[in-house]
């Protein structure tokens, strides 16, 4: 009890540091451009992608790496876990993710996980050279995380994740230590609900390193100075329910408020179909977003093995202006 009330202590004191924030009266009013190393916020997994990211409280895998270590306790009963997957993001970016998470009781578990981010060449314009000026260059961002997640009841349970962040933008470097926690607590409704709350990407701004020389009016200047960058920080609070479970097929609903510190709230809702728990289909929703789209849909394949188990996720996401996004996760454990 007394380690319960420690931990709800750190994140009702890290709620109150975001409440300035005005969660809710600030709905849809964007802060778009006021933080970097915006790759933190892409999603590196076909199952939350295809709920629309409404996956807080309903996470029970790897991933709960990027979404919320605490949720590393409602994995199954297998010692060992991996999973992989692959982002085809717009403008022909790249992001790939592994994880790999372990347990030696029921009580203390540990995931580790590294995400890339890579954009290939793109052409380099200017203000006079709008088409390219015949140079090209690259980014690059790696996200490497550990995490630690314990029970402290049977009821509650609370993570956290140190990460180390890197970016290079035309040679332009960042580096930075940040780190996430949460909760998830079974709140009893038929022993399927779950409230979580989980704060990401919490840290200290940066300053870049480099230079980039720059062509004006009075030729080529270069600059090797830069202003310090803020982390995107993201407050989000879920619940996931399990609201039909008969004749071997269930129904699971997620509502999640998504708050981040350099874009606009949003609410999105989930919905997940199982059938005999081997075919899962998926759909989901995310009001409050910049881009409008249609709504994500994803199919999930779940096997069981004498040694584990195999995962195959798909999603599909789309976006009105910018095209759609494809991701694909395979995942699989050991006993």
């Amino acid at each position: 009890m007394k380690k319960t009330r420690l931990v709800s202590i750190i994140i009702g004191l890290l709620m109150i540091h975001y409440s300035y924030a005005q969660v809710l009266p600030s709905f849809g009013n964007s802060r778009t451009g006021t933080a970097g190393l915006q790759f933190l916020k892409i999603v590196p997994d076909a199952r939350s992608a295809s709920l629309s990211g409404s996956y807080l409280a309903l996470c029970d895998d790897v991933s709960a790496v990027f979404w919320n270590p605490a949720a590393l306790t409602h994995m199954d009963s297998n010692r060992y876990h991996f999973q992989f997957g692959h982002t085809s993001y717009f403008a022909g970016v790249d992001m790939n993710y592994a994880g790999f998470a372990w347990t030696r009781s029921n009580l203390n578990y540990w995931a580790f996980s590294v995400i890339n981010l890579s954009s290939g060449d793109m052409p380099m314009t200017t203000e006079y050279q709008p088409f390219g000026n015949g140079l090209t260059f690259s980014t690059s961002n790696l996200l490497t995380a550990l995490s630690f997640a314990k029970v402290l009841s049977d009821n509650f349970s609370f993570g956290i994740s140190a990460k180390y962040v890197y970016e290079d933008i035309a040679g332009i470097k960042m580096h930075n230590g940040i780190f996430d926690l949460g909760f998830v607590y079974n709140i009893g409704i038929k022993r399927t609900t779950k409230f979580a709350v989980g704060i990401a990407n919490f840290g200290f701004n940066v300053s870049p390193n480099g230079e980039v020389t720059l062509t004006t009016r009075n030729g080529e200047q270069t600059i090797d100075q830069f202003e310090s960058v803020s982390v995107p920080s993201i407050f989000r609070m879920g619940i996931a329910s399990k609201i039909y479970d008969r004749n071997k097929q269930a129904v699971s609903l997620t509502g999640q408020l998504t708050h981040p510190t350099d874009n606009n709230e949003r609410i999105g809702f989930g919905l997940e179909y199982s059938l005999k728990k081997v075919l899962y289909l998926r759909t989901g929703y995310e009001f409050g977003a910049d881009q409008n789209g249609w709504p994500s849909a994803g199919v999930g394949i779940y096997l069981q093995r004498y040694f584990g188990y195999l995962s195959f996720d798909y999603s599909f996401n789309n976006k009105d202006l910018l095209g759609s996004i494809h991701r694909l996760t395979v995942g699989f454990s050991l006993k």
